[in-house]
């Protein structure tokens, strides 16, 4: 018998632990894992187990050893997590690429990581091929250029290696909404035991229950992926429903055949299946909470899951954090804080308050660094418990985010008098004398057919450039008009489709590149000191 331990603190035998303790979840998959297609659709825990251990013995096989790094580079689905905790029983380390990177970035990470490996799939290499040096495994069957991860099968599962609590677990990279993204290397101290063990704590209201079918759909080579795996499963649910991608149809049949209690997806799947919470087959109405992390929802969203829901008072629960960080602030939505009033307008932009006893939160002047008054905007600065073990190969940079114990998030913010947050903009997309996520805010509130609003700086002496995604493709420009009727001077807005607009695997805009591509050669407000 396997010691059981009090929390979940030790990634490599998360699944062994679990299947000891005798959890009967069963896991519902929106397709089969890439890692193990012929498994189909439906796993319990003691089959994921034994996946997980199979998979450390392919690795093993392939040569990977203590220390040496792993890279997972594949289509998103949730065995980025499965890959992670395999790679962990053997003592490597996980690099989770996202498989929206683009060529050039996706290169320059791997460059980098410089890995033992790179696990890949057919369709991820068939798009873009082999990596030039890189010594890659496909996991799902013969590809040019790799090694079938099937003659790897067979051999001895190896026996789980214990690491120290502050030698590198996971890394991961950050959206990279600002250019290339950086590599965040998280400990088990830092990821496992601060970040989830505070997560898989029993709290009121917001704690995953027995009783519960809990439903995810996100970005799974993202640190979420694996803080959620933990902290979900080790709260025993009834089902977990993991849907490794955004299409609506798919996300209605899976959860229509069992209606989630706690659904926690990807701020760009919330948007596309909002048309289902008004569906006859509404798969929305016996959730009780809705979690946003990544980045805020728009209002007018929000209102439409919590309205779909038929439990008597749903709550919204939206997270605000980093790569590097964890989670920093959490705010309460609910039906009330949202309504319309004609003397304000609901806005998700309050971020609530730091998480008590784990975080805490600085508003600085941008120039001199010294705190400033509540009220007043400046950059915002934490300091958390689940703070990363820096930036691998760029150790500069990650110095130049540190303030003695203070981390510098990127973000504007102001620090009301109360405590709580209010976001303006990241720093690196700043316009003077406006915050652009407030008034994209009240464009998707105003414009219900609007699925994405974008504000740009457009340069000193011009207004900012609106970008939308309409659902239609289409807007009428009196409702234009009489939308932004009380709001400062807007350009005229750039309709793109949605396929137009560059995203990362969260989903969040690539500002920068939008910049680039409509606005190149004005100059900037934003500096992007700290990103």
């Amino acid at each position: 018998m396997r010691l059981l331990t009090r929390r979940p603190l030790d990634l490599g035998p998360f699944f062994e632990t679990l299947a000891d303790r005798g959890t009967t979840t069963a896991v519902r998959l929106s397709r089969p894992l890439d890692v193990a297609p012929e498994g189909g659709e439906e796993w319990t825990v003691p089959q994921l187990a034994e996946l997980v251990a199979e998979l450390s013995a392919v690795l093993a096989a392939a040569g990977v050893g203590p220390g040496d790094r792993v890279a997972v580079h594949k289509r998103n689905h949730w065995d980025y997590a499965l890959l992670a905790a395999a790679a962990a029983r053997i003592g490597a380390v996980a690099a989770l690429l996202s498989d929206h990177l683009e060529p050039d970035a996706l290169a320059a990470l791997l460059a980098r990581l410089a890995p033992a490996v790179l696990l890949s799939d057919r369709y991820t290499l068939a798009l873009g091929g082999t990596p030039g040096g890189v010594r890659t495994i496909c996991l799902d069957g013969p590809a040019p250029g790799a090694i079938d991860a099937a003659t790897l099968r067979g051999g001895a599962v190896p026996p789980v290696h214990r690491r120290s609590d502050d030698e590198p677990l996971v890394i991961n990279h950050t959206s990279g909404t600002t250019g290339l993204p950086k590599l965040v290397v998280h400990t088990t101290a830092s990821l496992v035991r601060k970040i989830t063990a505070f997560e898989a704590h029993r709290w009121p209201l917001v704690s995953v229950r027995p009783e519960d079918t809990v439903a995810c759909a996100s970005a799974f080579a993202h640190g979420r992926s694996v803080s959620w795996t933990i902290s979900t499963l080790w709260a025993r649910p009834r089902t977990v429903l993991l849907l490794a991608d955004s299409e609506p149809a798919r996300a209605a049949e899976l959860l229509g055949a069992d209606p989630p209690s706690l659904v926690e997806l990807l701020p760009t799947s919330y948007v596309r299946w909002q048309p289902l919470t008004a569906g006859p087959q509404n798969p929305f109405r016996d959730t009780r909470l809705f979690v946003s992390t990544f980045d805020a929802v728009h209002p007018p969203t929000v209102r439409a899951y919590l309205d779909a829901s038929a439990r008597r008072l749903p709550v919204w629960l939206q997270g605000w954090g980093q790569t590097e960080t964890g989670p920093l602030t959490f705010r309460f939505l609910t039906r009330r804080a949202l309504a319309r009033r004609e003397e304000r307008h609901p806005t998700t932009r309050d971020l609530g308050r730091p998480v008590p006893g784990r975080t805490a939160l600085r508003v600085v002047d941008p120039e001199t660094g010294l705190p400033v008054r509540r009220g007043s905007a400046g950059v915002v600065l934490t300091r958390t418990r689940g703070l990363c073990a820096g930036y691998l190969g760029e150790q500069d940079r990650w110095a130049a985010k540190l303030q003695g114990r203070w981390f510098h998030t990127g973000d504007l913010g102001i620090r009301t008098r109360s405590g709580r947050l209010l976001l303006l903009d990241r720093e690196v997309d700043r316009i003077p004398g406006l915050s652009c996520v407030e008034l994209e805010d009240v464009l998707h509130d105003r414009l219900p057919e609007v699925e994405e609003a974008v504000l740009l700086d457009a340069g000193p002496q011009r207004p900012p450039l609106p970008v939308l995604v309409t659902r239609d493709g289409v807007l009428d420009p009196g409702r234009w008009a009489h939308a932004v009727r009380d709001l400062p001077a807007l350009a005229e807005p750039l309709l793109l489709g949605r396929d137009a607009l560059p995203v990362t695997g969260t989903g969040k805009v690539r500002r920068y590149e939008l910049r680039e591509r409509y606005l190149s050669g004005t100059a900037a407000s934003g500096t992007g000191r700290w990103t």
